[in-house]
């Protein structure tokens, strides 16, 4: 096999924009779509001259793909990719992998039933430069030991009109959750990229603090890590205009990266040793004030290289991809442990309680008004994620 024959599942937002770039990628060759849309589905089909789909089983037992794109509502992620890999099927699935931490366990554990499948996930954002330089700067120790992290997330500001765009968008029975799930997926990734995931949550959340919604569009959260450091983890789509600033404190120095630039004030010295040798009460160092530099790469594009790299792994079981499947629970976790925190008013260690997370969403899900509009016919539309 050269090639690796792709099957996109969901034709939304997310499926639709992987349709424009998947057959520039020369290992990937575009077999099939499927949506539960028919008509959307077979149009799409005719204009990329491959097969049609209108449901998933359909496409799983076609013998057509080699590999799937996820590309659909948070809470169907879970059993399709568990069907896909019982169908002898690569999963590439878009973030979050799951809406829990326990749904995600079960993609993961149905994985492991199948270790000549590859598992990946579409965390984009660990793609881009800047992000790759501060991993880099993080991993080789150039901050010193990291004493305080700082991320502030409040440029995801979204209207009314966008959540009244879908009966599903905002409830809890629909989406599961609201800005830590639907917008901050990559940010939680990264986060627990750089830093690893902290010992203890402590959040405070609002639910419809700036939208007629029923989920949370506002979230400030302080985590403490195993080795004594502290974090802090600011969310909102209600604030104009927004900010992105991470902040890193280190021994030795302090990092900025906000509107696409590294900036980074580095001490002469590791600032504990200078701490506890200075003879003097108020003493003052030398800093060096760097505008870290970076190559960004031309035509870059985020999602195609995850592919890209997906299918390179599936041809060779040496290859490695962006963010395999596995490494997808963290950051649900992280956000699951944020929302139990803040709605139950509590401190939340990490590892968390499962079952404690997963009875409270179903309470949740219960009194969703998305469940109370469908609860006829409920179906969620796998062309209208994201």
């Amino acid at each position: 096999m050269d090639k690796v024959r792709f099957g996109i599942i969901g034709l939304g937002n997310m499926g639709g924009l992987h349709l424009t770039w998947i057959n520039e990628i020369p290992e990937v060759e575009l077999t099939a779509v499927c949506d539960i849309d028919a008509e959307k589905a077979d149009r799409k089909a005719k204009e990329y001259n491959v097969r049609s789909f209108h449901s998933a089983d359909e496409l799983f037992a076609s013998g057509c793909v080699d590999a799937v794109l996820i590309a659909v509502p948070h809470y169907s992620h879970t059993p399709l990719a568990i069907e896909a890999f019982k169908h002898g099927l690569h999963v590439l699935c878009e973030k979050p992998i799951a809406v829990t931490k326990s749904d995600a366990q079960k993609m993961i554990d149905e994985h492991a039933k199948h270790p000549e499948l590859r598992f990946g996930l579409m965390f984009q954002q660990r793609t881009h430069a800047a992000h790759k330089k501060i991993k880099k700067l993080i991993d080789s120790g150039e901050f010193g030991r990291i004493q305080r992290v700082n991320w502030i997330i409040t440029d995801w500001f979204r209207s009314q009109s966008y959540y009244d765009s879908g009966s599903w968008r905002a409830t809890w029975a629909g989406e599961g959750g609201g800005v830590l799930l639907n917008q901050c997926p990559h940010n939680l990734d990264l986060f627990q990229w750089f830093f690893g995931l902290p010992v203890m949550v402590r959040s405070y959340v609002s639910i419809g603090k700036y939208h007629d919604i029923e989920v949370e569009d506002d979230v400030n959260t302080f985590c403490r890590f195993a080795d004594g450091s502290t974090g802090n983890f600011i969310t909102s789509t209600g604030e104009y205009p927004g900010t992105n600033r991470l902040e890193i404190m280190g021994t030795r120095g302090r990092m900025v990266f906000e509107n696409n630039v590294i900036r980074f004030r580095r001490t002469e010295e590791d600032v504990n040793d200078f701490c506890r040798s200075t003879p003097e009460s108020f003493p003052s160092m030398t800093t060096w004030d760097i505008e870290v530099p970076y190559q960004v790469q031309k035509d870059h594009k985020a999602h195609k290289e995850v592919i890209r790299d997906f299918a390179r792994a599936v041809l060779d079981p040496k290859a490695k991809m962006v963010a395999e499947g596995e490494e997808g629970i963290r950051s649900v976790e992280f956000g699951n442990a944020m929302l139990y925190s803040g709605l139950k008013d509590v401190e939340v260690p990490i590892p968390m309680d499962t079952a404690k997370y997963d009875e409270m969403l179903q309470e949740l899900i219960k009194n969703s008004r998305y469940v109370k509009k469908e609860a006829k016919a409920a179906k969620v539309d796998m062309g209208n994620s994201f």
